[in-house]
């Protein structure tokens, strides 16, 4: 069995480390909580990151990523359901093979700037309602279904990594697209 390569290792100890910051936050998340997750000694996770710090840049660093790369994705689209559905199909892809992230941008729609992750997780929140077109202050029913959408995406995307559970891509996006009250 070849060896994992470098991204391989380097994605799955960040899809761990946003999964435990996304449920416990930062200050309550060790390295060596992180180092356990992913089988690595924790002397191991620091030679790749040598700080905690470090690691939340890291992992806050691909989640704007993957969120720019939506969002350049649907710009130039009108607001509405096929936007909505390219938006949620991106995300699904994203959550199949990296639920912790999406846990960590779900995390960031209600991001408080005082909080753990602060900022980061802010622009993480806005760069989703951005690519909903979606300004929250202005239409509370549609932001509430949006976060809804993506907890569905979140959870199932977990889910299908911890049981037998057969979810495919297409599941996602229905089960979030109908949670938007599109049909």
């Amino acid at each position: 069995m070849p060896r994992p390569t470098k991204q391989q290792i380097d994605d799955e100890i960040l899809e761990a480390a946003a999964s435990l910051f996304a449920r416990h936050g930062f200050k309550e998340t060790s390295v060596q909580r992180i180092a356990d997750a992913v089988g690595y000694s924790k002397t191991g996770l620091l030679h790749r990151y040598p700080t905690k710090e470090s690691l939340q840049q890291a992992v806050v660093d691909k989640a704007l990523s993957a969120v720019r790369e939506i969002v350049a994705q649907v710009e130039g689209m009108p607001a509405g359901p096929a936007r909505d559905r390219a938006v949620l199909s991106e995300i699904a892809h994203l959550a199949m093979d990296f639920p912790g992230t999406v846990a960590l941008l779900l995390s960031g729609l209600q991001a408080d700037p005082e909080s753990d992750l602060g900022l980061a997780l802010e622009e993480l929140g806005q760069g989703i309602f951005a690519a909903f077109a979606l300004d929250p202050e202005c239409d509370n029913a549609r932001a509430i279904r949006v976060i809804g959408a993506l907890g569905a995406l979140v959870l199932l995307g977990i889910t299908m990594r911890e049981k037998p559970l057969v979810v495919t891509h297409d599941d996602l996006i229905a089960v979030s697209y109908d949670t938007l009250g599109h049909k």
